[in-house]
């Protein structure tokens, strides 16, 4: 299968472009940059130039290909709902071109507004706080499109992540202590980038139309526990903010280092037969890297 992946140049993209060939499929990958366009040849993938924001190459690469996986997002929290319009408008995009076709189209989602206090399930519908990619896709399948979601757990790792985690180890550098909100039991969920890469191609084969997954290896872990991982290798102590001191301690991120997005990937394994492999988040982070960046 000819696979156009949008963010194929990125942390998760580059396993997902990987895996994919790996299973014998050719890669189509968009490239915004000069440095991404080299970094894909140099992975063996047929280089897509355009943007998010460019929505005739968008459709192009949809229409060069048997099926998509998008999991291109303008990463900019300070402007979300902004990077959640521009998502929106290249899944519509991009479904424009698959309509009637009954091409795969898999996007990438979040697990915010799902559940409250207990575990979210596959089969819950958002009802507030997730990224306008899931009903945007799961819109095109009236439309002859097979898109399914993956709702992507809050921390997806391995060597060379740049996300969340970094973040709360260049904070707890930058203040001298690790910091988590009120009890810190909060829980976020989490998934090795190649294990997340599998359930990707996973999906694109498998998947049928309206399908939801959980990439979740770690139902969620506290996040008390991923701060105390960090004090200790930093030497540092590990300290509870109340919710007023939170935005002076995490920024911008101090929205999310609150939720509680603890999710269940039980019906995906067995819906897809994944089975995640990789070493699960503290197990990560004890192995030091994070701590080397």
């Amino acid at each position: 299968m000819k696979v156009f992946v949008t963010g194929a140049s990125g942390f998760v993209g580059a396993a997902v472009v990987q895996e994919l060939q790996q299973a014998g499929h050719q890669v189509l990958g968009l490239a915004r940059s000069d440095a991404s366009a080299r970094a894909l040849a140099a992975a063996g993938a047929t280089v897509h130039r355009g943007s998010l924001d460019d929505l005739d190459s968008l459709g192009r690469g949809a229409a060069a290909a048997d099926g998509v996986i998008h999991l291109a997002f303008i990463h900019d929290f300070s402007q979300y709902q902004a990077a959640a319009v521009a998502d929106q408008r290249a899944i519509e995009a991009m479904g424009r071109v698959l309509a009637g076709s009954d091409r795969p189209l898999v996007v990438t989602s979040g697990l915010a507004g799902l559940a409250e206090g207990r575990l979210a399930t596959e089969e819950d519908v958002p009802t507030g706080g997730a990224r306008i990619s899931e009903p945007a896709a799961l819109a095109l399948v009236p439309q002859g499109v097979r898109a399914s979601v993956i709702r992507l757990a809050a921390s997806v790792h391995d060597v060379g992540d740049h996300g969340f985690v970094p973040y709360l180890i260049g904070l707890a550098r930058q203040k001298g202590e690790a910091a988590y909100i009120g009890e810190g039991q909060n829980r976020w969920p989490a998934v090795h980038r190649l294990d997340a890469a599998r359930l990707f191609r996973l999906a694109l084969e498998q998947a049928p139309a309206g399908a939801r997954y959980h990439g979740a290896a770690d139902e969620g872990i506290a996040f008390r526990d991923i701060a105390a991982v960090i004090g200790r290798h930093l030497h540092v102590p590990v300290v509870s903010k109340t919710p007023e001191q939170a935005a002076d301690h995490f920024g911008w991120m101090a929205r999310f280092a609150a939720l509680d997005l603890a999710a269940a990937s039980a019906l995906t394994q067995q819906w897809l037969g994944w089975r995640p492999t990789h070493p699960g988040l503290l197990a990560d982070l004890e192995q030091g890297h994070y701590f080397n960046q």
